[in-house]
């Protein structure tokens, strides 16, 4: 793997706050401008306090992990597991095709809301490794506070993957925020994994992406940052070389309305399976 996943992980924007818009509706949130260039767009947005963004995580990460709350999503405490059941479904075929093993990478992770959103489901397979891969202070607090025998945190998938061979990749809420997508899709889909789930991302009809500023309403919490919404043609495409598309399915979020020019986008979720020629001899 190349070091410029570094590069990656310094542009991401906060696990926190880049999946609020699992948590808010849509229309709360505004995804403006049709930008030429990353650092276009990144020079009108305000930032964000990542320290901030880290200890709510941690927060309510910690009450999920002590069983004082049953669910956390977006750092928002929740009475009962809401499960992603295609996610769920993506999880297990591909520990089904592994006679019950399951070795995840989750890239952009958190402190490991997936995980311990699935985990009851998945304790009673052979084996589950779940490997985050995230930003440096998410990545020492995750050593720190979550780390176990199963719950991993890395600081680049190149890092993760002298651990095992993962069977899934697991991209949810996080390729919207890089600056270079395709190239770290690239460098992700090189690991020959079984199964890739995309998860929670916008995408729109059409052959060319767009690039936008996603502005977070201030009554919710102050921060904007750029956000790719995806041409659907084109990642499909991108993926089609090597994997197939087993299932797409509607995932939160639903319909994102674009401004200037106006548009409208669907947050789509995508199963892939690698294809027999690429499988891993």
């Amino acid at each position: 793997m190349k070091d410029s996943f570094k590069q990656y992980l310094r542009s991401w924007l906060p696990p926190a706050l880049s999946r609020l818009k699992g948590t808010l509706f849509f229309s709360e949130i505004s995804f403006n401008g049709d930008f030429p260039e990353w650092n276009d767009a990144l020079a009108v947005t305000s930032g964000y306090d990542s320290n901030g963004i880290l200890e709510k995580a941690r927060k309510a990460a910690l009450a999920v992990a002590s069983g004082e709350a049953v669910f956390e999503r977006d750092s928002v405490l929740f009475d009962e597991v809401q499960y992603s059941w295609p996610v769920l479904a993506g999880l297990l075929k591909a520990a089904a095709d592994e006679e019950g093993h399951l070795r995840v990478l989750d890239f952009g992770g958190a402190l490991g809301s997936s995980y311990y959103q699935n985990r009851k489901l998945l304790e009673q397979l052979q084996e589950v490794k779940w490997c985050i891969v995230e930003q440096n202070n998410f990545v020492e607090c995750g050593k720190r506070e979550f780390e176990t025998d199963v719950l991993k945190f890395f600081h680049s998938i190149e890092e993760a993957a002298k651990t095992c061979a993962f069977n899934v990749i697991l991209l949810s809420s996080v390729l919207p925020y890089l600056e270079r997508p395709y190239d770290m899709l690239a460098e992700a889909v090189k690991l020959g994994a079984e199964t890739v789930i995309i998860d929670r991302t916008p995408v729109l009809p059409g052959n060319a992406d767009r690039l936008t500023v996603q502005k977070i309403p201030d009554s919710i919490y102050h921060a904007s940052y750029p956000a790719w919404v995806f041409s659907e043609e084109k990642l499909l495409n991108f993926m089609s070389e090597k994997y197939s598309m087993l299932v797409k399915f509607d995932t939160l979020g639903g319909e994102v309305r674009l401004k200037d020019p106006v548009a409208t986008a669907m947050t789509q979720g995508y199963i892939f399976s690698l294809k027999e020629t690429k499988r891993r001899k």
